[in-house]
């Protein structure tokens, strides 16, 4: 079962592969509440729905934020994201020794609900996932990538 919850909470970047778009207005109170509880100040760009969840992403203190919960309102995790030099250097050594000539365009950290800690560095079109401890769990390839969706 807790693995069962850690994959679920690191793959929650991937999730916008198969995510769609939603009006606030179709988002469950239970969830907006929820949101406004964890971060009152939140104006929320976009909002997505993938199964039974929704994510909310948007801006705070000028940093880039998701916010993934359950139907009834429960938090799953949060990814903010971070300044590449701030990655654990395992990760970047990982990088650097696996993906020789590459350069990670952008990174993430991700807390799960109970706390646990995983990074998310990009590389090319693929989301590379490390444990907390900077270790690779796995590789993400998203057919679309939701960043390109907010350039159109």
């Amino acid at each position: 079962m807790k693995k069962t919850f850690f994959l679920l909470a690191i793959g929650f970047s991937a999730i916008t592969a198969n995510a769609q778009k939603v009006n606030e207005a179709d988002v469950p109170a239970a969830i907006k509440s929820s949101l406004s509880k964890l971060h009152p100040n939140a104006k929320v760009d976009k909002w997505e729905k993938e199964g039974n969840n929704f994510e909310a992403e948007f801006t705070e203190n000028k940093i880039e934020t998701s916010v993934e919960f359950g139907p009834n309102g429960q938090l799953i995790a949060t990814e903010v994201e971070m300044n590449v030099s701030d990655l654990p250097k395992t990760i970047s050594d990982y990088c650097a020794k696996n993906m020789a000539g590459k350069k990670i365009k952008e990174a993430s950290k991700i807390t799960d609900a109970s706390g646990k800690v995983s990074y998310e560095a990009e590389v090319d079109e693929a989301d590379y996932i490390f444990d907390a401890n900077g270790n690779f769990v796995k590789k993400e390839v998203e057919a679309n990538d939701d960043k390109d969706d907010d350039k159109k």
